[in-house]
């Protein structure tokens, strides 16, 4: 049975909200997994180096294994809310847009850094610089989220 136009229509628009909340959930997993996670194992290294030589590199590892994939996530449900705002945003909401968006490659960028990084100094720095940019993308989603 075929359906008029205004019908679908009508269907989309009852389902809009039932969308948005499965594209909002999606993120905020994604950023409470990239986010908590390196904080999550940040406060693990100090437990793991008494285990042994590599087990930090073995937990850092592991994490990467959901860091990434969640990361990917971020990026693309990032896309869709940038997409379901549509051109109807402020200028204000779009500076910061641009802002986060800019440090949310950032994080990416430390994040890979730090884990090819082979010295501690390298280590830290550009662990500090994923935590410090990841918090901040948090910060300017919430911003964003109105």
């Amino acid at each position: 049975m075929a359906h008029g136009a205004g019908e679908l229509v009508a269907a989309s628009a009852r389902l809009a909200p039932a969308v948005d909340g499965i594209r909002i959930s999606l993120h905020v997993v994604a950023a409470g997994v990239w986010v908590g996670g390196q904080f999550t194992l940040a406060s693990l290294v100090p437990t793991a180096r008494r285990l042994g030589e590599g087990a930090p590199a073995a937990l850092a590892r592991a994490f990467a294994r959901v860091q990434w994939p969640a990361y990917v996530v971020l990026l693309g449900t990032g896309i869709w809310n940038v997409a379901a705002v549509g051109s109807h945003a402020s200028g204000p909401w779009k500076a910061v847009l641009t802002a986060k968006i800019l440090v949310v490659l950032l994080a990416g960028a430390a994040a890979l850094a730090h884990s090819r990084s082979r010295s501690r100094t390298g280590v830290a720095a550009w662990g500090a610089v994923t935590s410090l940019s990841s918090v901040a993308a948090l910060v300017m989603g919430v911003f964003l989220a109105r």
